[in-house]
């Protein structure tokens, strides 16, 4: 038997196969747009909703092993938490699965058939990429050509290995894997390790029940081994990760590893004790889909309710506790990248928790000058250093961002981003000056007159709240907010003109301490900048929502 012949077209159908696949995702990733980003919106709900969340990405995406690499992202920044994880890691089990059965719908939906349907696909996918000027027209042929590449990929693979149909030895050995569980698992995790998808390795199994080769007991336990070879993925993106991070990954070994130790013990009762012909008939395409999603899904509903003992198990072993988060940590991690729309918006999210900080600190600076508290001195102080370390985290992980193949639109939302990080930052900077200059009044010993505090505490009023109404049309995409920001803006700088000219003729008269007063009016222009900051911000916002 010539294997060459059999061997060169296979590895090119198996490239076809993947490649296909890569382009479908990236165009599903793509046209799911806002939902994918507001899929991080749930995180914080419960394990159930984990579940839904992972399954989701995953038939997106088409990769349990890419989804579950961004789990151990997030974990590694400190954006999820291992129950958290738990959840999505058992959902990106159940969403794999999706590949498969598009592969099988070649057996129950006779209008899918490869060699009709895939040559038209990709043609047309192709004649929509050259026509099409549209973003959404762009994706949407990215699905097609994908959809097309993928069902070719298979049949090329499916056509190599039909002459060993006449193989006795190559039957053979799939024989031996149905009659011995640990080689079939073996061989399973061993293919699916070295090509790093499940959903490939799947798609090869497929190929060659096509041919008729496969046994019912050789395809169930090579299926369980490919969920088992999955897992090694992310225990290398674990490499170098914090502890969490190597549970979140251990978590998802222990899960399939459980998985498949129960289901091979019925396998092996059932095909040994009640019913040995069952496991030597051959196995269909669809069949093979109908055994992952049961595997997968019956393995979820089994351990879902022992998921708070599995991440126990993983810590104990990873000898790991949860600790406190350091709030100077930026929370975004490279494998985030992996799925660059989620990126985005973690990102997003990021800028956010860094302008409550300087949020927090405003408010403790609204008084300081005051109360000249040595406590809130230190904290102000204290607060800029995380600012200053969060926005060079922010600014260096959007660059990265910036960088990879993303939209015309998101480029632009990362610009917005940059901007919005720098204003923040600016503003976190004033709020350490007015803390110098409070200490300033302790050390001197001096203090506001009654008319100058009362003129700070409104310039104070009208600054902060331009900051806040800045911060909450980011959060929340207003444009009312953000025209807020502006009104105040606007009387910020009437006012700081107003009260410069008022302290100056105080001054003048003698009318308030002279070291106290050039505090004030160093203030009045901290105070203005601020407010032309938060101006800066709810522009950015404006234009982000055009």
């Amino acid at each position: 038997m010539d294997y060459v012949n059999i061997i060169i077209p296979f590895v090119g159908g198996l490239g076809m196969f993947i490649y296909g696949m890569q382009i479908m995702a990236q165009g599903l990733e793509n046209a799911a747009g806002n939902k994918m980003k507001s899929l991080l919106e749930v995180l914080t709900k419960n394990k159930l909703m984990g579940v839904l969340l992972g399954a989701a990405i995953t038939a997106v995406i088409q990769s349990s092993s890419a989804t579950t690499v961004m789990v151990v992202g997030f974990v590694n920044a400190g954006i999820m938490n291992l129950s958290q994880a738990m959840g999505v890691i058992m959902g990106a089990n159940v969403g794999t699965t999706v590949t498969g059965w598009l592969v099988s719908s070649v057996e129950w939906a006779e209008f899918l058939s490869p060699s009709k349907l895939a040559p038209i696909a990709v043609m047309l996918g192709v004649v929509i990429m050259l026509i099409g000027k549209r973003r959404s027209s762009k994706e949407i042929a990215s699905i097609i050509v994908g959809f097309g590449l993928l069902f070719i990929g298979i049949t090329t693979m499916s056509s190599a290995v039909a002459p060993l149909q006449d193989s006795e030895s190559f039957r053979n050995i799939f024989v031996t894997l149905g009659s011995s569980p640990i080689l079939g698992i073996l061989a399973g995790a061993l293919v699916t390790a070295v090509i790093q998808s499940s959903s490939a390795s799947v798609g090869i199994l497929q190929s060659l029940a096509a041919a008729g080769l496969v046994p019912f007991s050789a395809a169930i336990y090579i299926i369980m081994g490919q969920n088992i070879g999955t897992c090694v993925t992310a225990m290398l993106s674990s490499m170098g990760a914090k502890k969490n991070a190597k549970t979140a990954a251990l978590m998802h070994l222990l899960f399939n590893i459980i998985g498949t130790v129960i289901f091979s013990v019925i396998a092996i009762i059932y095909f040994e004790v009640l019913n040995p012909s069952a496991g030597t008939g051959v196995i269909t395409q669809t069949e093979i889909s109908m055994v992952h999603t049961a595997f997968n899904i019956g393995t979820t509903v089994l351990l879902f309710p022992m998921s708070n003992w599995i991440i126990r198990l993983a810590k104990k072993i990873g000898r790991v506790e949860e600790a406190e988060q350091d709030k100077s940590k930026v929370l975004l991690d490279d494998r985030i990248l992996e799925t660059p729309v989620i990126a985005l918006q973690s990102t997003v999210k990021e800028v956010a928790r860094m302008g409550r900080i300087v949020e927090d600190s405003l408010d403790v600076a609204r008084n300081v000058l005051f109360t000249k508290s040595h406590d809130d001195i230190q904290f102000l102080k204290d607060e800029e250093s995380t600012v200053d370390r969060l926005s060079a985290g922010i600014t260096a992980y959007s660059i990265k961002l910036s960088s990879l193949q993303i939209s015309e639109r998101e480029h632009q939302d990362v610009a917005h981003l940059l901007q919005m990080v720098s204003d923040i930052e600016r503003i976190s900077d004033y709020c350490e000056n007015i803390s110098e200059f409070a200490e300033t009044l302790y050390e001197k010993k001096v203090t506001f007159s009654d008319i100058g505090k009362e003129q700070l505490e409104e310039m104070l009023d009208v600054c902060i709240d331009s900051y806040k109404y800045a911060l909450r049309a980011f959060v929340e995409g207003s444009r009312e907010m953000a025209l807020k920001v502006i009104e105040k803006e606007t009387k910020a700088d009437d006012l700081e003109i107003t009260l410069r000219s008022r302290h100056i003729k105080r001054l003048t008269n003698n009318q308030c301490n002279t070291e106290a007063g050039i505090v004030f009016l160093d203030t009045l222009v901290c105070l203005e900048r601020i407010s032309d900051h938060a101006r800066n911000i709810a522009e950015e916002v404006l234009e982000q929502i055009a």
